[in-house]
């Protein structure tokens, strides 16, 4: 698991939600050839699958933190370098989706209606990417309504509260956040320190 995946699988787990690794699921597509039908089969990446009794998220994590982040066209496969657009099919390609959506639903038992698609972004490009994301995110309809973006503002809001606790829990995202609070290098938004 990626290192911002862990925040995001505490994050998720602070919902009540079990939370499991990838999982990739199968998608069949018929392919360009004039000469004759063929039909190729690729797998894609669910990269956390979080349950509880009435619902079943599946999450795509794009951390992003060393590069210029997430751009709007590339999420919604507008961009002319369809190798960019290709990291989010997952998310822009309505059969893919919906095809993976039905199956995770199948191996996990749920109904497609309690099925959710989440982005959880570390980085934004610059400019109005944010918001043209979240605008297109909110347009899209899978499962039981359309793809959620949180960001990793929200991510750490989230876990935070996990790392004030006196309880001891094995997990380098909770040790990072009290090492940092014990040097003095964590502050609240206040201005006053994390516990």
């Amino acid at each position: 698991m990626e290192a911002f995946e862990q925040f995001v699988a505490l994050a998720m787990e602070t919902e009540g939600l079990v939370v499991g690794g990838a999982t990739r699921y199968p998608f069949a597509r018929l392919t360009r050839k004039a000469s004759h039908a063929e039909t190729q089969t690729h797998s894609y990446e669910v990269d956390l699958v979080g349950a509880r009794r009435d619902r079943l998220v599946l999450a795509s994590v794009k951390s992003y933190f060393g590069s210029q982040g997430v751009s709007a066209d590339h999420l919604a496969g507008r961009s002319a370098n369809r190798a960019y657009n290709a990291r989010y099919t997952l998310l822009n390609d309505g059969d893919v989706r919906a095809s993976v959506v039905a199956q995770a639903a199948e191996q996990y038992g749920f109904e497609q209606e309690q099925v959710e698609l989440r982005l959880y972004v570390g980085r934004f490009a610059p400019g109005r990417h944010e918001a043209q994301a979240r605008d297109w995110a909110a347009s899209q309809h899978v499962g039981g309504g359309p793809i959620r973006i949180i960001g990793a503002a929200d991510v750490v809001a989230a876990v935070r509260p996990l790392a004030q606790r006196t309880a001891y829990r094995d997990s380098a995202v909770i040790t990072a956040l009290k090492v940092m609070e014990a040097t003095g290098m964590l502050r609240d938004p206040a201005g006053g320190h994390l516990a």
